[in-house]
């Protein structure tokens, strides 16, 4: 199940045959599990990550690890031309097709089977990437933003919303607290999976920090790196330009 520790970003990996089978089992009750556990804040959350792109009016737009594609239609409404979403699980692709075609948005976004770490379009054919809470879950979390920057055209931007540890005490002690009791308790009762959720706070607490993470984006050849935190420090939005 587990392959080994990365020893330069101190986190564990995992098998992309073990993620996806994860995945495809919570499927059916993914969306409502994100609205319940965060209070439905996440909402918020991905409105503010699309409107840091309104102003680049993107034409093309990848949205990596898209799931059930919440991140791709939250970005239909800032009018691009096309939205490409791809993600390593099947039954998250389907529910995600589900909503698409119930809001008749078929011509805009399509779904697709893809693997973050080896992309398969070619070089500068994106004006925009996007990924919200999947990033943490790259295998290879610098082979992941390498594609990011050689997929985008110059001036592209990526959006990467995803969970942090918040840097005042008093908050990132209650934070540990709710990723590492709470939530696995709930989601697992809700889901009759608590191994994917005792695997999500591992995949949370491991994550990089802010710092870190922009480091990272830098190092994958990104030219402007700016960081958003939400709510308390929970969660973080970052908006890398190439």
């Amino acid at each position: 199940m587990n392959a080994p520790e990365n020893s330069s970003l101190r986190r564990r990996t995992y098998e992309q045959t073990y993620v996806r089978g994860l995945f495809d089992s919570i499927a059916y009750r993914y969306d409502a599990l994100n609205h319940i556990l965060s209070s439905g804040v996440d909402i918020l959350w991905r409105r503010r990550a699309v409107n840091l792109l309104k102003p680049l009016r993107p034409r093309l737009i990848l949205d990596v690890a898209t799931g059930t594609a919440d991140f791709a239609i939250a970005a239909a409404r800032i009018h691009p031309e096309h939205i490409t979403g791809i993600d390593i699980s099947p039954k998250m692709l389907e529910r995600g097709k589900k909503k698409i075609s119930a809001k008749h948005l078929d011509n805009l976004i399509t779904l697709e089977i893809g693997e973050a770490e080896h992309l398969r379009f070619p070089s500068e054919s994106f004006d925009a990437v996007t990924a919200a809470f999947g990033v943490r879950n790259f295998s290879d979390l610098e082979k992941g933003l390498s594609e990011f920057h050689r997929i985008l055209r110059r001036k592209g931007a990526a959006v990467i919303l995803e969970f942090s540890t918040p840097a005042h005490v008093p908050a990132a002690l209650i934070y540990r607290f709710y990723i590492n009791r709470i939530l696995p308790r709930i989601g697992g009762w809700l889901t009759r999976s608590r191994s994917a959720y005792e695997y999500l706070p591992s995949t949370m607490s491991e994550f990089p920090d802010s710092p870190a993470f922009s480091k990272l984006l830098l190092s994958a050849g990104f030219g402007t790196v700016r960081c958003f935190p939400q709510t308390f420090g929970i969660a973080t939005i970052y908006l890398a330009i190439k």
